[in-house]
């Protein structure tokens, strides 16, 4: 069951387009960074989606209730960086991993955007839904204060295995924090296992993007 009475939000548009024909690069402004995402139009995952846009906002304005300053931060399904880079600024350690055909991209929009700021180094990891969580994330050594996940949630066939990731990090005291563009009845589908797996509070919604944000923990035994 879902509980929570969400805030209804919009997503700020603080970026300016400017388009090429290979890449698109995206200028943003997050905690009075200028942060340029370079786009590609290869992969899912190299485009900036309004999940990643919702979040980072929400961040930013609830700083008090979502402290990040010295956490350890896992995004799982970074794409281009944008939440990762946006986590880091906000003090996180953080580890940013998607699947291997997109870290290039990933690496180079998190270590131009991090660079030059006084914070912990960002990582960059493969991270495939499911598939050698043990051997690459072994329990004993990785505990994360949050999971980050935007629009992870769409056509695909790694439903299953992305809840499964999902359950693996969450350990008690950490949050998930989860952004997604809800369009497909799929998309409830996977939110109701969600529901049924923790206790899920709805912190926001964006209406005009369909994007709801949920926070997600381990059930108490």
């Amino acid at each position: 069951s879902l509980t929570g009475s969400p805030v209804t939000l919009k997503i700020l548009q603080n970026w300016v387009p400017r388009v090429s024909h290979y890449f698109d690069k995206e200028h943003y402004t997050y905690v009075g960074h200028q942060i340029v995402i370079q786009e590609s139009i290869e992969h899912f995952g190299a485009v900036v989606w309004p999940g990643a846009l919702a979040l980072s906002q929400y961040l930013e304005s609830n700083q008090e209730q979502f402290n990040l300053k010295d956490k350890k931060v896992l995004e799982i399904g970074a794409g281009t960086g944008l939440l990762s880079i946006v986590a880091c600024i906000l003090g996180a350690h953080v580890t940013a991993t998607d699947l291997p055909e997109v870290l290039d991209n990933l690496s180079y929009n998190i270590s131009r955007n991090t660079e030059n700021l006084n914070m912990h180094k960002p990582e960059v990891r493969k991270l495939v839904w499911g598939e050698s969580l043990n051997e690459d994330f072994p329990v004993s050594t990785y505990h994360y204060d949050f999971i980050l996940a935007t629009d992870v949630v769409y056509h695909h066939g790694a439903l299953d295995p992305l809840l499964a990731t999902m359950e693996y990090f969450c350990k008690p005291g950490t949050v998930l924090l989860w952004a997604n563009k809800f369009r497909f009845s799929t998309d409830y589908e996977f939110l109701e296992k969600v529901c049924n797996i923790f206790n899920t509070t709805i912190l926001a919604e964006f209406p005009e993007s369909n994007v709801k944000l949920l926070k997600a923990t381990v059930r108490k035994n």
